[in-house]
């Protein structure tokens, strides 16, 4: 049922307007916030979703003149200078300032629930076609991806034009210097490491952008027959490790900024530089984004002599917890697979496979922003679920 309110009146020296609802609860909202969100067509502007009153012209010490209960749905207050604002019950009720409304919606925004994993992982499964063709998939896809960090689609055609495909089911791919789109395969005088046959250590694709791509996806279109093999690990969840194994450790890896660098051609020419700490965290202290790609990090570092070892000597325990056989969990794509994975959570990896004069294994990658995924799973959600 939608809420209804029971009593609406000014308190706090009308500085609050404190509601009432019929199920015996209160909410206290400050009359600077109501008036800043006022809904009328001189304030707020629906075809935009967005707010067109000026902040020069908000008194932050306004106070009610007058309130009152239009109906049980809906509360209009007026201000000092007469003007007029109402407010929808069920709006007000999904904000307001209590601690649990507030998490109820930080949790509906942003879907925060992370579900941890090692060597045990039960890696997601959906067929490629069906989020391809059917929006329940697409937010289970989705929806996933989110919680657990990777999702395998399977199915695809082995052809390169699948993550385009794949892009404009989500909305749009990311573009790098590498291009929307990305072919992984032995290259001779290779520009990355990834198109090599080399072994791949455990790493985040592109900690040398300001803003590192939040999505990865990779399509197997050819696979070795020996060797090729891939890893993943949750970053996260082995930062919660280190920090209970070596808090200090925890703490070098979370506040020293790291000089990352790529030079060269492919899409068009390219000189990035960046500096990213190894373990981005939130004001909790909880890791939100891990920085970490060995192959790019640079030679010059901008630290003091002393605190290049102790450095080190982190970044080695991190390393060795990422490395151990109860978090990594290895894998071998098929020809049509598509791994789809949080780049800013998941570290991944390759064994190497034997080199040849042809080409043996080829994936295509591609990368999306977490902003662009967000959006299409809020969206997906408000059309299956019903949500206004």
């Amino acid at each position: 049922m939608s809420p209804a309110v029971r009593k609406v009146e000014a308190s706090g020296e009308g500085r609050f307007v404190c509601v009432q609802w019929e199920d015996g609860s209160e909410s206290s909202y400050p009359c600077v916030w109501l008036r800043d969100s006022c809904r009328c067509p001189l304030c707020f502007l629906p075809s935009a979703g967005a707010r067109m009153l000026l902040l020069e012209d908000l008194d932050v010490d306004i106070v009610v003149k007058q309130v009152a209960l239009a109906d049980s749905k809906k509360i209009s207050v007026t201000w000092p200078d007469d003007h007029t604002s109402e407010y929808e019950a069920e709006w007000l009720k999904k904000r307001c300032f209590s601690e649990e409304a507030r998490a109820v919606m930080r949790t509906d925004l942003f879907l925060p629930e992370c579900q941890y994993w090692g060597s045990d992982l039960q890696l997601p499964k959906i067929p490629f076609e069906e989020i391809m063709c059917n929006d329940e998939s697409a937010y289970e896809w989705l929806c996933t991806l989110k919680k657990v960090g990777i999702v395998l689609l399977t199915g695809a055609a082995t052809k390169q034009g699948e993550l385009i495909r794949l892009g404009h089911r989500i909305g749009f791919l990311r573009l790098t210097f590498y291009g929307p789109t990305w072919q992984v395969q032995d290259k001779a005088d290779a520009n990355n490491v990834a198109y090599t046959t080399g072994r791949l250590c455990f790493h985040t694709d592109y900690p040398v952008l300001q803003h590192p791509p939040g999505v990865q996806f990779l399509h197997c279109i050819k696979q070795t027959a020996a060797g090729g093999e891939s890893e993943v690990v949750d970053g996260f969840n082995v930062s919660n490790k280190l920090k209970k194994q070596n808090p200090e450790a925890y703490q070098i890896l979370s506040s020293t900024a790291v000089d990352y660098a790529d030079v060269g051609v492919d899409y068009c020419d390219f000189a990035v530089h960046c500096k990213q700490r190894i373990i981005d965290m939130d004001s909790r202290g909880q890791a939100v984004r891990i920085n970490y790609n060995n192959a790019t990090r640079d030679t010059v570092f901008d630290i003091p002599a002393e605190k290049v070892r102790p450095f080190y000597a982190a970044l080695k325990e991190f390393n060795d917890l990422l490395n151990s056989a109860e978090h990594k969990f290895t894998y071998k794509l098929k020809p049509g697979d598509v791994l789809t994975f949080d780049n800013w959570r998941v570290l991944h990896g390759r064994q190497s496979y034997p080199s040849c004069s042809e080409v043996t294994r080829h994936l295509e990658g591609a990368y999306a922003d977490w902003d662009v995924v967000m959006s299409r799973l809020q969206l997906l959600r408000k059309r299956i679920l019903n949500r206004d």
